[in-house]
C-alpha cells in the first residue's frame, strides 16, 4: 500500500525521502525524512548504521538527515522496514516483538494515519504534532501547526505561527468537543490519557479504505478518504467550517452561534465589556458579569445547552466524581466559573472545573451542557433595606478608621517602619508558635561583620538604592554576596521582604540563589551566592570587558535567561512576574552563565491568573512595556517585553534607553526593526561580534527579540513558545513594528485589555539601583 523513496513534489528540483500511498496517483506523500535539508543532486543513499541510526546521504557521503537516536544498539542485526501501516520502522533481527528503536510515527510531518499517535508521551517527553508544508511544493514546516496541550485538561489547537486559530477539544468520551463527527462504517477515533500518555488516535474498521488526516499549506485540517471509482479524495470532516471556529472570536463569556445576527452574544448575566466596540462587531474583548458573585453557597448555577466546551488551559479534574459531588466543588473554590461531566455516558461521570474565564464557546447540535457560575437571583426587600443600612453604618465607621490611620501612619517614622519589618522576618523565621513562612538560614550581625571584615571598604561590590553590597568568605571558603539594607532606605524595605518571600524557595541554575538573611540589631540583610563576573551590564555596555563576550556566551546568556524566566512563569512551585528585567538584574558567574536576580518589584500569581493592575506602577526605563507604563496591566507578557528588550541589547552591545538613531527618532527596538524589515538584521551586530558568531543563530535571535517587544501583549510569544523557538530551526511569525515604533509603519489598530479610564495613577519609574 506505501511505498518509500526519493521524490520531488510539484515543480521543485530539490529532492527528498518520503512515504506515499504505491497505487494512488498524483503522487499523495505521507512523510518526510529532511523537509528541512533536501538534497541538491542526483545522488543520495539511505541506510541505517550499526547503531541503529537512519542516515541520509548525499553522493559526497556528507550527512543530510538522521533519526537522532537517543540511545544505540550495542548488539545484534538491525534493519530498516516500511510496514503496511505505512510506519518506517528500524528494529532487531526480524522486527517480530514491536520493540522498534526508531519510527515514523512518532515523528509526524502533515498526516496522520490509522494507528498514529497524536499527543504527548509524558514519561520521555515525546510530542507527536503536524506541521504543513510552507507550500506544496516546498514540504520544510510551514506556518500551521496542530498540537495536543497539555496545560489543564487535554485539548488540541492550531496555530498560525505564534497565533492561535482553532481549537480542537477538550474530549467527552466520543468527540472532541466542537467536532461536528458522527458515526461511519469507515474508522473511528479513540482518545487515551494516563499518568504515561495523552493521545488520539483513529483506527480503520474496514483496513481496505485508504484514509488520511491533512493538515494542508493553508491551515485546513481535513479527514480524508480514497474514492477508487472516481480517483479521488473526499473530505469527511474538517476545520475550520466556519467563522465560529476561530479562537476566542467572542471573547471571554461570549457565545459564537452562525444563525445568530450578530453571531456573537453574552452568555446569561453578562453584558459586553466594551459596548461601543461590541456594537461596532469587534468582540473580542468578551464580556463581564452584570452582577458580581457571592463567592459562596449563595451563588447559583445556569445550564448553558449544546455548546462547545470552552477553553480547558485553567481548569481541574476528577475523572470519577459525581455530577453532585463536581457542583459542591466548584461552590467551595471561589476561583471555579463553571463545571461539566467529562463522560456524558451512562448519565455521565467525571468533573471538570474552569478556573478562568470562559473562552471560546460556540452553540452547535452535539454540544454539551455546562453549568456557568453566576450570582443568586433570589432578593428580598426587607434584606436589602438592612443590608443598606448596614453598609452604610459599616462605611462610616471605615471611613473614620482610614483617616485615623492615614493620619497615625503619616506620624511614624521610617525607623518604626524598620523596626516593624526586623520583627516581621524574625518571627517568620522562628515561626513565632506556627509554621515557619521562611525557611532560610539565620546569619547573626556579628557572623556578617566578621565575614566582610566589618563591612569593609575594601570588601565593597557596590550600592544601590537599597543600601550596599559587600563581599564575603565562609569559614569553607564559600564567597558570598551581602546586601546590607541602608538605614534611609524607604524603598528597600517592602522590596527586601518581598524577595524574600519571592524567591526562597525557588531553585534554578539560572537564578541567584539566596543562602540566608539577618534581621537582628535593627540591620536587615540579605545573603547571595557571589557572581565572580559581576552584572551583565558591566560587561556588555563596557567597550573593553565586552570583548570578553563572544556570540557562544551571548547565546548561551540568552538561552539561560529564558529558561530561567520560564521556570518563574510556569514550572516553579509560584507563578513570579519578575517585573524589573534588565541587563543590571542579570548576574555572571564564573562560567558566564546568567543568574536573574533582585526581586524586589517582583509580584506573585495565583495559578488561574493571567494579569493584574497596579497604580504605582515600578521598572526602568527602557525595559517596560506600553501597557504596564500607560495604564499598569502586567503579566507575564511584561517580562517578555524586557527580555526582547535584552535580547537586543545582548545582539548589538548597545543600551535601549541610550541610542539614537541619526536618520530617525528611532529607540534600539525601531532601529532594530527597520534593519530587519530591509533585511539588513546583521547590521545591528558589531564588527569583531561577526567573527566569531553563527550567523542563523544571530538572525533567529533579532528575530525573537522583536516578536518579544510587540506593541500589543497578545501578539508576544510566551516564555515556553520563546525557549521552543531558541531550541530549533522552525519557522516564526513575521513580526509588526514595535513598541513605541514612531515610524508610519505603526500598527494604530488598539488591542484593549482592559476599558481606558481617567485616573490618578502615580508613575514612579525607576532607573538602576
Amino acid at each position: 500500500m506505501y511505498e518509500l523513496g526519493f521524490f520531488s513534489p510539484g515543480n521543485s528540483k530539490n529532492r527528498y525521502v518520503g512515504i506515499w500511498f504505491k497505487k494512488i496517483s498524483p503522487r499523495t506523500v505521507v512523510w518526510v525524512a529532511n523537509r528541512n535539508t533536501p538534497l541538491s543532486d542526483t545522488k543520495g543513499m539511505l541506510r541505517v548504521n550499526s547503531t541503529g541510526t537512519l542516515l541520509l546521504l548525499s553522493g559526497n557521503n556528507t550527512m543530510f538527515w538522521s533519526s537522532n537516536l537517543s540511545v544505540s544498539v550495542s548488539n545484534g542485526n538491525v534493519a530498516a522496514k516500511l510496514l503496511d501501516s505505512g510506519n518506517l520502522v528500524v528494529c532487531k533481527d526480524s522486527c517480530s516483538d514491536q520493540d522498534f528503536i526508531w519510527q515514523s510515527f512518532d515523528y509526524p510531518t502533515d498526516t496522520l494515519l490509522a494507528g498514529m499517535k497524536f499527543g504527548k508521551d509524558l514519561v520521555t517527553g515525546l510530542d507527536r504534532y503536524l506541521t504543513s508544508w510552507k507550500s506544496l511544493d516546498d514540504p520544510a514546516p510551514g506556518p500551521y501547526v496542530v498540537w495536543m496541550d497539555t496545560n489543564g485538561y487535554p485539548q488540541a489547537f492550531q496555530r498560525r505561527g505564534l497565533v492561535l486559530k482553532s481549537r480542537f477539544g477538550p474530549w467527552t468520551s466520543v468527540r472532541f468537543s466542537g467536532f461536528h463527527s458522527k458515526p461511519n462504517p469507515i474508522y473511528t477515533y479513540d482518545f487515551v490519557f494516563n499518568e504515561k500518555e495523552v493521545y488520539a488516535i483513529f483506527s480503520l474498521i474496514n483496513s481496505s479504505v485508504i484514509s488520511r488526516v491533512y493538515l494542508d499549506p493553508e491551515g485546513n485540517v481535513m479527514h480524508l478518504n480514497w474514492i477508487d471509482p472516481t480517483q479521488s479524495w473526499m473530505q469527511d470532516l474538517g476545520t475550520p467550517v466556519d467563522t465560529c471556529d476561530q479562537y476566542g472570536l467572542c471573547g471571554p463569556y461570549g457565545i459564537c452561534n452562525m444563525n445568530g445576527s450578530p453571531e456573537c452574544r453574552c452568555m446569561k448575566g453578562f453584558e459586553p465589556r466594551y459596548p461601543v466596540q461590541w456594537n461596532a462587531g469587534n468582540w473580542s474583548g468578551g464580556c463581564q458579569r452584570e452582577k458580581p458573585l457571592n463567592y459562596g453557597s449563595d451563588d447559583d448555577f445556569q445550564k448553558l445547552t449544546h455548546v462547545k466546551l470552552p477553553d480547558t488551559q485553567h481548569s481541574w479534574y476528577n475523572l470519577s466524581m459525581s455530577i453532585g459531588e463536581c457542583e459542591e466543588t466548584c461552590k467551595r473554590n471561589c476561583s471555579c466559573t463553571a463545571y461539566v461531566s467529562l463522560d456524558t455516558r451512562r448519565g455521565g461521570s467525571g468533573c471538570l472545573l474552569w478556573l478562568d474565564d470562559l473562552m471560546d464557546v460556540r452553540e452547535y447540535n452535539d454540544g454539551q451542557n455546562v453549568y456557568i457560575r453566576i450570582a443568586a437571583m433570589k432578593s428580598h426587600s426587607k434584606r436589602k433595606v438592612i443590608e443598606v443600612v448596614v453598609a452604610t453604618t459599616v462605611g462610616l465607621v471605615l471611613v473614620g478608621l482610614a483617616l485615623g490611620a492615614y493620619a497615625w501612619k503619616k506620624k511614624r517614622s521610617p525607623a518604626q517602619n524598620r523596626d516593624n519589618l526586623v520583627k516581621t522576618l524574625s518571627e517568620d523565621y522562628t515561626g513565632g508558635g506556627q509554621e515557619k513562612e521562611i525557611e532560610l538560614p539565620f546569619f547573626s550581625f556579628s557572623e556578617l561583620s566578621k565575614l566582610t571584615n566589618n563591612f569593609s571598604i575594601n570588601n565593597k561590590l557596590g550600592e544601590g538604592g537599597f543600601g550596599a553590597v559587600y563581599k564575603g568568605v565562609m569559614e569553607d571558603g564559600r564567597e558570598i554576596a551581602v546586601k546590607r539594607l541602608s538605614e534611609t532606605s524607604t524603598q528597600g524595605l517592602k522590596e527586601c521582604m518581598n524577595e524574600v518571600k519571592c524567591i526562597h524557595k525557588l531553585q534554578h541554575r539560572n537564578l541567584v540563589k539566596l543562602l540566608g538573611f539577618c534581621a537582628q540589631k535593627n540591620e536587615i540583610m540579605l545573603i547571595y551566592e557571589y557572581m565572580p563576573n559581576r552584572s551583565l551590564d558591566v560587561v556588555l555596555f563596557d567597550e573593553t570587558r565586552s570583548s570578553t563576550l563572544d556570540w557562544t556566551k551571548r547565546f548561551r546568556i540568552i538561552n539561560g535567561i529564558a529558561r530561567g524566566l520560564l521556570y518563574l512563569h510556569q514550572d516553579s512551585r509560584l507563578r513570579i512576574i519578575h517585573r524589573d528585567l534588565k541587563a543590571a538584574n542579570i548576574l555572571l558567574d564564573n562560567d558566564m552563565n546568567p543568574k536573574i536576580s533582585d526581586f524586589g518589584l517582583a509580584r506573585r500569581f495565583k495559578v488561574y491568573q493571567t494579569r493584574a493592575n497596579t497604580r504605582n506602577v515600578v521598572g526602568t526605563y527602557g525595559y517596560i512595556p506600553p501597557e504596564y507604563a500607560v495604564y499598569g496591566v502586567f503579566s507575564e507578557k511584561s517580562d517578555v517585553f524586557s527580555f526582547g528588550v535584552l535580547v537586543l541589547e545582548i545582539v548589538s552591545g548597545m543600551k535601549n534607553r541610550e541610542f539614537s538613531s541619526h536618520e530617525h527618532s528611532d529607540n534600539l527596538l525601531g532601529h532594530a526593526w527597520r534593519l530587519f524589515k530591509d533585511g539588513k538584521s546583521l547590521d545591528l551586530v558589531n564588527a569583531p561580534l561577526l567573527s566569531s558568531c553563527i550567523i542563523s543563530e544571530v538572525l533567529r535571535s533579532i528575530h525573537i527579540g522583536l516578536l518579544c517587544v510587540q506593541n500589543h501583549a497578545e501578539d508576544r510569544p510566551t516564555m515556553s513558545s520563546v525557549v521552543l523557538m531558541l531550541g530549533n530551526d522552525g519557522v516564526l511569525a513575521q513580526p509588526k513594528p514595535p513598541a513605541f515604533f514612531t515610524g508610519p509603519e505603526l500598527d494604530v489598530h488598539t488591542h484593549p485589555t482592559h476599558e481606558p479610564s481617567v485616573s490618578n495613577m502615580s508613575v514612579s519609574i525607576t532607573t538602576g539601583r
